[in-house]
């Protein structure tokens, strides 16, 4: 049938300027200060894991400890890295992201509450 009528009537809160507000640009900005120098580092590991493992035979073969080789080794350190940029990032998320994200939700949330007492007086 189409757009239900409750979908196309404008809500209480004007996300557009939202996006534009200061707090939500120092929380994209938060975000991506972390984000991206991090995604860049594990790339470059990455990649040079790869790399290595094409074009360097002899390095990744050298034995460690009995049969473990370096190749072993600096495979299982990328799923090592793995867990441990996720912990890093939860618990940046908690300490800078979420604090941020708080005050905007419920600056939203106040928003969406006036605006139904508004209806509620009509």
């Amino acid at each position: 049938m189409g757009k239900s009528a409750h979908a196309s009537q404008p809500g209480p809160v004007d996300f557009v300027a939202e996006q534009s507000s200061p707090a939500f640009q120092e929380l994209r900005k938060s975000h991506r200060n972390f984000v991206f120098p991090v995604a860049v580092g594990f790339l470059v590991w990455y990649f040079a894991y790869v790399l290595l493992a094409a074009y360097a035979h002899d390095f990744m073969s050298i034995k460690v400890w009995g049969n473990i080789n370096i190749g072993l080794v600096l495979g299982l350190l990328q799923f090592v890295t793995t867990f441990g940029i996720t912990t890093w990032y939860v618990s940046y998320a908690n300490r800078r992201l979420d604090p941020q994200a708080a005050v905007i939700r419920q600056r939203l949330e106040k928003q969406i509450d006036d605006a139904n007492m508004d209806k509620e007086e009509v």
